[in-house]
């Protein structure tokens, strides 16, 4: 598995984003912006399609999208006349990061070509695939995304709602998709609602699709509502339609609050920003400790270190600045290097020499940059560091589209906190409870695989568990 070594989290999933406009629109640009958005939740690969109910433009790569989408290449995808378009993000967790796994993945089929962007995992992909190949099923890539393409495609007998909504009975995960034709727009969402799908509109009449409403607000749109656990929606000239295909069995992934989504917008009628600093208010009732600042690990860990300051009473202040400009450009070869590149992403400021500190961050996958984090305060001049963790431990690997580390390589799965605290460094440590994470959150349920081994989803084959297991 590949990891960010100046960050230590885990790996972001991807980003979908789609539009559905009833009169003409730059729709190229429109996505662009989207996808720029959503450029946190995956930056290995861009890429995206547009149709005006003829011609079908596709353009992806490797790389981050400002990389991707030059202007030649964004006016290459200009169709005068667009009105669908869908686009995508990508941080592998099925399939390798090759340019032929980028999405969105393309097909024609006797509907049309069909366009697909994925976000998240399907956990029967290569028993469903295997089943498909015996049939005589053709792939182009390693990713589970075609899969899901390839079930659609084959129901010759079937409308493109009828297929679609097949293909979500037959597979299982944790998943958000939007798919389209050359005339209509779809989206579709797991029954858990593992992964997110909003949708907006904007005051021209255009409908979007995205993973987050900070890619609705980047297009001018305003939100309307999450797409149901278990929904599929399509976009038309008739407008929005609707189709439950399975019960709702709600279960979002946590991470979404707790880490991975942006913090200016809400997921299932959440609030991001809100919720981490509910779960900093929280974190310091359970896990109180004497000290003279509360500092956060930028920045994922600001909105908890606001809540735990709020509620202990005791100062916020940033005593780690981070470089705007250290992003994830290289994998660091040697153990020096890695710990190189984390002074080059944090250094500590003035505010923490002679202090007893407070550090919150949002989780902890393996320690080695949390040691590396609490060792540069000290260096500072921090007289104490209390370590403080919006997540429970992460004992368990992730099935459902984020790239956790193999078990054996989650620290809390081999180590108590004891043993992580003296792993680390640090003069104490302790983590939210699960139910105190749950309380925090709020909402009608959550999936907290990761911290309990609990899957809700269901769980791949014993071989299946890797992300290149469909190149095998």
């Amino acid at each position: 598995m590949i990891f960010d070594p100046a960050t230590d989290k885990p790996q972001d999933e991807c980003g979908v984003f789609g539009l559905y406009s009833p009169q003409p629109n730059d729709l190229a640009w429109l996505t662009y912006l989207g996808l720029f958005a959503l450029q946190h939740r995956g930056q290995e690969a861009a890429g995206m399609c547009v149709s005006d109910g003829e011609k079908f433009h596709v353009d992806k790569d490797l790389g981050l999208v400002t990389q991707v989408f030059d202007e030649r290449r964004l006016d290459g995808l200009r169709l005068p006349n667009a009105h669908v378009s869908i686009g995508h993000v990508r941080y592998s967790t099925t399939g390798s990061n090759l340019r032929f796994n980028a999405q969105p993945l393309t097909t024609r089929t006797n509907k049309g070509i069909l366009g697909l962007a994925h976000n998240g995992n399907f956990v029967n992909a290569r028993e469903v695939r295997n089943t498909m190949l015996m049939e005589g099923a053709l792939f182009q890539t390693t990713n589970d995304s075609e899969v899901m393409l390839n079930l659609i495609a084959r129901e010759s007998h079937m409308d493109l709602i009828e297929a679609t909504a097949g293909a979500m009975k037959q597979l299982r995960g944790g998943y958000a998709c939007v798919l389209m034709s050359r005339h209509t727009l779809l989206g579709f969402r797991d029954p858990h609602g593992v992964r997110p799908l909003v949708i907006g509109q904007r005051e021209d009449g255009a409908w979007v699709l995205a993973s987050e409403p900070c890619a609705l607000y980047a297009v001018g749109a305003k939100l309307i509502r999450d797409v149901q656990p278990g929904e599929l929606v399509w976009f038309d000239r008739g407008g929005l339609h609707s189709l439950m295909v399975e019960p709702r069995r709600p279960t979002p992934c946590s991470f979404e609050w707790i880490y991975f989504a942006r913090s200016d917008g809400e997921l299932d009628g959440v609030d991001i920003h809100e919720s981490r600093i509910r779960m900093g208010m929280q974190l310091a009732r359970e896990k109180p400790v004497e000290a003279d600042i509360v500092v956060p690990v930028p920045d994922s860990g600001i909105g908890a270190a606001i809540g735990y300051a709020r509620e202990s009473g005791i100062p916020f202040d940033y005593g780690l600045y981070k470089n705007p400009y250290a992003g994830r450009t290289f994998i660091a070869p040697t153990q020096e290097a890695r710990e190189l590149k984390v002074k080059m992403k944090l250094s500590p400021t003035s505010a923490v020499r002679g202090k007893r500190v407070i550090l919150v961050d949002d989780s902890i996958v393996r320690g080695t940059t949390s040691r590396q984090i609490v060792n540069l305060l000290r260096e500072a001049g921090a007289k104490e560091v209390h370590f403080r963790v919006s997540s429970p431990p992460i004992t368990h690997p992730c099935f459902y589209g984020i790239d956790t580390a193999a078990r054996k390589e989650l620290v809390a799965s081999t180590h108590s906190v004891e043993e992580i605290r003296e792993l680390i460094g640090a003069d104490t440590l302790a983590f939210i409870s699960e139910p105190g994470l749950r309380q925090a959150i709020g909402g009608s349920g959550l999936c907290g695989a990761c911290f309990t081994g609990e899957y809700p989803a269901g769980t791949p084959l014993l071989n299946d568990v890797d992300k290149l297991a469909l190149e095998v």
